[in-house]
């Protein structure tokens, strides 16, 4: 798969701005790593900025493992350490000088944080790719995105693993596994999103009928942290200016075949998702 111009080809006076600032909500006490993975895969697929939203209390804690070029924007935290429903205000305020969001690696299920992702959701008009505990927070909240997607006008992406298309839509998983093609189609029809269900032959499907099996990938990339970096992968391409669809089209593509450079190298059996960043820039270049 050859990757369009938009993402190969930038001018001579280009500048960090014109390849999107994405910010990422994410990360817990728990789940320190999730966010830096996730900025980790922004970055290396072309974004111009990164900012990383976390519980205040691990800004210390996340500068020593971070890469020196994200940001950070601490935010108001649960005594359990998870992002609190206090800090809308500071986010809403924030987003309004990015270009994309990405709410969801580590977050946890406290009750304020699912809160505060319901909010976020239901009243920020920017483009957003919902992933992980972004997910779980619609659970019986579905409505959310049928009153703010209707039109489908604000991109939206959703990145469910089996289980959470499971939970989401109140099937079992075994169910959603032997419809993959149709259930990704129909949820996105019905709240005018873009779906990528993941896991062996990834699904892309959108509202408007378009849709893309992947045939890239391993299973050395059911490890944990993959995810996050796919998810940071689609909105790096979003942020660069491709289309819903196209973003996590190429960004599944290019996810699976970092993976399968990482797998030659590594081996499945030993593979990390960290690999699966480092080999990112080779998956470029075989597409360019």
């Amino acid at each position: 798969m050859r990757l369009p111009a938009q993402l190969l080809h930038r001018r001579l006076n280009a500048h960090k701005g014109d390849f999107g600032h994405i910010f990422i909500l994410a990360g817990s006490v728990r789940f320190s790593g999730a966010g830096v993975l996730c900025a980790e895969g922004v970055l290396r697929s072309g974004a111009g900025l990164v900012t990383l939203g976390i519980p205040k209390s691990l800004t210390q804690s996340i500068i020593k493992i971070k890469p020196k070029e994200v940001m950070t924007l601490p935010l108001a935290e649960t005594k359990e350490g998870t992002l609190d429903l206090t800090g809308y205000k500071k986010i809403k305020d924030f987003v309004k000088d990015v270009d994309v969001l990405v709410i969801g690696p580590g977050l946890t299920q406290n009750k304020s944080t699912q809160g505060l992702v319901r909010k976020v959701i239901s009243t920020i008009d920017k483009p957003m790719i919902i992933d992980a505990d972004g997910l779980n927070a619609l659970v019986g909240h579905l409505k959310i995105l049928r009153a703010n997607g209707q039109t489908g006008k604000r991109a939206t992406i959703l990145t469910p693993h089996p289980g959470e298309m499971a939970r989401l839509l109140g099937l079992s998983v075994k169910k959603v596994q032997s419809r993959r093609k149709e259930v990704a189609r129909r949820f996105a029809k019905d709240y005018k999103v873009t779906v990528v269900l993941k896991g062996y032959n990834t699904v892309v499907a959108d509202y408007k009928g378009n849709l893309y099996i992947n045939r890239t990938g391993n299973p050395g990339m059911a490890t944990a942290g993959s995810g996050d970096i796919l998810t940071g992968m689609i909105a790096a391409f979003l942020g660069q200016g491709l289309g819903a669809f196209k973003a996590a089209k190429y960004a599944v593509y290019l996810h699976g075949l970092a993976g399968d450079l990482a797998a030659k190298e590594k081996m499945q059996l030993s593979m990390i998702a960290s690999d699966i960043i480092d080999k990112i820039p080779a998956a470029i270049r075989k597409c360019s």
